[in-house]
């Protein structure tokens, strides 16, 4: 037995940059790829790590309406951050975005992201 996947995007977030979507249901799971700080305006990243963190948080949100969800279905985040020196002020900016009980999270500090960008996040949500 195979599971649909249906493919979701949003013009609310930048375009994929590679052979990937946005986001993939399967059934009442989605999968949202990595979101840095683009502006899906323009196609080009915000400065600074405030920016960029708002940035990625307003792109996942997008593609979580987009997938007729909010950021509180979010079961799991993982955050990609260049420098983990950002840690305590992404967890602040986080908080304007999400609701207890926050998802579970993962935070990596990692050589280097897409186009230089300071933060990634991609989330998985859980559609009722």
């Amino acid at each position: 037995m195979s599971t649909k996947r249906i493919a979701i995007h949003s013009p609310g977030a930048p375009a994929a940059i590679g052979p990937y979507s946005q986001a993939i249901r399967a059934g009442g799971t989605v999968y949202l790829s990595g979101q840095i700080g683009l502006d899906p305006a323009t196609g080009s990243l915000v400065e600074g790590i405030d920016a960029q963190a708002h940035r990625v948080f307003r792109n996942l949100r997008a593609v979580a309406e987009a997938a007729g969800g909010t950021l509180d279905h979010a079961v799991k985040l993982t955050l990609l951050l260049a420098d983990l020196g950002h840690f305590a002020e992404v967890n602040e900016i986080m908080k304007g975005y999400f609701n207890e009980p926050y998802p579970a999270r993962a935070t990596y500090q990692v050589a280097a992201l897409p186009r230089g960008a300071l933060i990634e996040v991609e989330a998985i949500l859980v559609l009722s």
